[in-house]
């Protein structure tokens, strides 16, 4: 995505997904189109440093805006890697918000019959969970 914290040039870029942590929303070896200094709000998922090794960039669903900045979690309740561990996002750690979701072909996907069925459901945008204050109040 960026490098050593130089600005990007385009508005949009891509990334990939790894690791379970979104599940079931995000699969591991999705490709995400992500959107640069979008603006973003509860319940959005985005491409985040970590806080704690900034090096590795993450994709996580912002919950909520606290003191020092967003709390973080993945859909995935029972993997780890999020606020729980680390605490607060600061903003400017923020660098996307993800627009929409495609899954590679997978290899010998080939036929128009597979390929239509790619089509039809590869691609989806990632919407917002408008849910997630509700189910951080259930915790």
């Amino acid at each position: 995505m960026t490098a050593q914290g130089r600005e990007p040039k385009a508005p949009f870029g891509v990334a990939e997904v790894t690791g379970p942590s979104m599940y079931p929303t995000l699969r591991h070896g999705d490709r995400l189109l992500v959107h640069y200094g979008a603006e973003v709000r509860p319940g959005d998922i985005a491409v985040l440093r970590h806080p704690l090794q900034q090096d590795l960039l993450i994709v996580k669903r912002l919950i909520e805006r606290r003191d020092g900045g967003w709390w973080v979690l993945g859909d995935n309740p029972g993997a780890e890697g999020d606020s729980r561990l680390f605490g607060t996002v600061p903003d400017e750690l923020l660098l996307a918000r993800v627009r929409g979701r495609y899954r590679p072909l997978e290899p010998g996907q080939r036929s128009p019959r597979a390929l239509a069925s790619w089509m039809f459901g590869a691609l989806r945008p990632v919407l917002c969970d408008r849910s997630v204050s509700r189910r951080l109040r259930a915790r």
